[in-house]
């Protein structure tokens, strides 16, 4: 891994510390409603910034694919907003880091983020062929014969993303390197202080009706936070932002520690082993595929540990249909086990938080949340992944908030339907098992 990856920084003393969250769900009429949190936080952190702006974010782009996604134009906002933040504070530092998915691996020019460049806001593209190859089967032959062509813009081949565009056969060939710039993060001053989001959500239309959850918070782990952003400049052969930092923590019982790609794992398996009987965990996960996180589950359950797991039901992807990988044969196995399973009652939109909730008997909360799934590729070095770990006692409002979240979410209460039960979508088809670990070992997954 290139230096200042796979990062795990101090629990710090937080000032503050707030859940945000994205929900969808239908009425008993079937009528489906949104209420979204997270970029509205977003853009009120931008407005506020003085110094610095500096935002990561995988999917970046009004792509749309299948049925029409118009809940909100995320992409179209995010750089009104940058844009308006540069024209009223010229000598503001703002710093976009994204994914070279967004131009389609260099087939496409992105209206947006040329916007941002034109108006003197450094524009990254991650460099991902400094990252370890997740699908090695084939990787070896890309790098020898493919990349070296580069790409090329006017290609003939649709769009895989969104078929009013087109693209060319060696942005295909990308694709199925299966590796990305994963991260979701923002960080800004805000007077004296500092103010970082981790989260699960993109700034894409398609995606604007998604469940997501961000953490927002004030203090150090703020500067931790900037500290793998210029991890991801560097590898990208960008200029790291060196600005003084004085972030202030507080005496409020709250830390947040900031952990990337392996780290999370290493963090998600000690926090699973460290509970016991009579604790809970809840777990709502898009992707949930590792199998050394699987068996921790597993495992905690015998040990009379309380686990609720609410999964996306992978049905569809943009308009398109799924076939249930990973999500089906891993809840089949969860089931088996004794852990209790419900499934997101998805409409078009994706359940895509990436969310652990440990309640400890000691009357201590725990929260991890951001943008890595509980997969190979999101766990173990391959992708570049970001995720808040939020310690506070059970009574402080952000752990109030996250369990009042995925409490709405599993009871469905006050006739607003979000889940349905695990034989909703049950599936225990061996040949599907067979796919979904094949798959996941061998790198021929897309999550």
């Amino acid at each position: 891994m290139p230096d200042g990856l796979c990062f795990a920084g101090d629990p710090r003393d937080a000032a503050e510390v707030e859940f945000l969250a994205d929900r969808t769900w239908v009425d008993a009429r079937g009528v489906r409603h949104t209420e979204l949190q997270i970029f509205d936080g977003f853009f009120e952190t931008i407005r506020k910034a003085r110094r610095l702006v500096l935002v990561d974010m995988f999917y970046y782009n009004d792509f749309q694919r299948g049925r029409p996604e118009k809940t909100r134009l995320l992409s179209g906002e995010l750089t009104d907003v940058l844009l308006q933040q540069k024209k009223d504070r010229p000598d503001i530092v703002i710093v976009v880091i994204t994914d070279p998915i967004n131009t389609v691996y260099g087939a496409l020019r992105s209206a947006q983020l040329e916007s941002l460049a034109d108006a003197g806001i450094s524009v990254v593209i991650t460099d991902l062929t400094r990252l370890r190859d997740s699908n090695p089967a084939y990787s070896w032959f890309w790098r020898l014969f493919v990349r070296p062509l580069g790409n090329a813009q006017g290609g003939l081949l649709p769009n895989p993303f969104d078929p009013r565009t087109r693209a060319t056969l060696r942005s295909y060939l990308a694709l199925l390197n299966y590796k990305a710039n994963h991260r979701k993060v923002l960080l800004a001053d805000d007077g004296d202080d500092w103010v970082g989001i981790v989260t699960s959500a993109n700034a894409q239309d398609a995606s604007s009706a998604n469940v997501n959850v961000a953490i927002r918070f004030r203090g150090p782990a703020a500067e931790d936070l900037l500290e793998t952003e210029n991890a991801v400049l560097a590898l990208s052969g960008a200029e790291p932002v060196k600005l003084p930092f004085n972030a202030r923590g507080g005496s409020t019982g709250v830390t947040v520690q900031i952990l990337t790609e392996r780290a999370i794992k290493h963090e998600t398996l000690r926090l699973i082993a460290a509970a016991g009987r009579g604790e809970h965990i809840k777990l709502a996960m898009f992707f949930l595929s590792d199998r050394d996180v699987i068996a921790a589950l597993i495992d905690a359950r015998t040990r009379g540990v309380s686990i609720n797991v609410l999964l996306d039901p992978n049905r569809e992807s943009f308009g398109h249909r799924k076939h249930g990988i990973p999500n089906r044969p891993v809840a089949a196995e969860l089931v088996k086990a004794g852990i209790d399973v419900r499934w997101a009652d998805t409409h078009g939109e994706q359940s895509h938080a990436k969310t652990m909730l440990v309640e400890k008997k000691n009357g201590e909360g725990i929260l991890l949340a951001g943008s890595a799934n509980m997969t190979r590729r999101n766990l173990d070095n391959f992708n570049l992944e970001t995720s808040a770990l939020v310690r506070a006692g059970l009574n402080a409002k952000v752990m109030h908030d996250a369990k009042r979240h995925f409490d709405l979410l599993w009871n469905n209460t006050d006739g607003q339907i979000f889940s349905v039960p695990y034989e909703h979508y049950r599936n225990e088809s061996a040949i599907l098992t067979y796919l979904y670990r094949f798959t996941e070992k061998s790198g021929w997954s897309t999550f």
